[in-house]
């Protein structure tokens, strides 16, 4: 999909620019989902922990690890949890990487779930949150005509948890606990979530080439569906 490889190629950019080539970093994937960015970093070289709380998904991640070659799977395991029990499986400053993408949106308290992601980073480690952009929800079903989603989004009270992830309120949190903002992303300003891009390879090339541009630029990172922020811890 291309917003996985956008979120894909932002991680392998900031990575870049923290870490010496060659280093094997200590990752954390605090929700794998399908486990494609853990995937990605473990036959990048690096040594990743992977915590989800569905078991059908963690059974079909361990039968994909199953095909992959012995020293992948040697360098990724998968454990049964979420980001909000980080303090109950790991030390403070354990990782070097630590992700928590689509896990904020989806938490009553997402203020203690990203604490947690923060306490268990090493001095220097990077910290990648992937969340929807909650600023931006009448764009999508206005650019595809639907007026009555787009004006129900316009007028909506936000939730609590709508706050806590506006981009401001995460810039002065993370600062906070001590893991100040570093650069920040949108992805899917053009393409949604769920788009098929599985069509003509020259589309799809040209599609993620526009998509990457836009996502680095003002004004239209702002209206990207989700947001792809990056903190270091001090």
């Amino acid at each position: 999909m291309i917003r996985q490889e956008l979120v894909a190629r932002q991680l392998e950019e900031r990575i870049a620019a923290h870490f010496e080539v060659g280093r094997r970093l200590r990752v954390l994937d605090a929700g794998l989902g399908d486990g494609a960015q853990a995937l990605r970093l473990a036959r990048a070289g690096h040594a990743v922990t992977g915590l989800e709380s569905d078991p059908a998904r963690l059974a079909a991640l361990d039968a994909a690890l199953a095909d992959e070659p012995e020293g992948i799977r040697a360098r990724f395991r998968t454990m049964a949890g979420s980001g909000q029990d980080t303090g109950a499986h790991f030390l403070p400053g354990t990782f070097d990487v630590v992700l928590g993408h689509d896990v904020l949106g989806r938490r009553q308290d997402p203020d203690s779930t990203l604490a947690g992601l923060a306490r268990v980073l090493d001095t220097g480690g990077l910290l990648s949150l992937v969340l929807p952009n909650v600023t931006a929800r009448a764009m999508r079903p206005g650019l595809s005509g639907d007026w009555d989603g787009a004006r129900a989004a316009l007028v909506a009270e936000p939730a609590p948890s709508d706050r806590f992830l506006r981009l401001e309120s995460l810039t002065s949190f993370l600062a906070r606990i001590g893991v100040p903002m570093e650069r920040w992303y949108g992805v899917g300003v053009f393409a949604a979530d769920d788009a098929d891009d599985a069509g003509d390879a020259a589309t799809s090339a040209e599609a993620l080439d526009v998509e990457e541009r836009a996502c680095r630029m003002d004004p239209y990172r702002g209206v990207a569906q989700s947001l792809h922020l990056f903190g270091v811890r001090g």
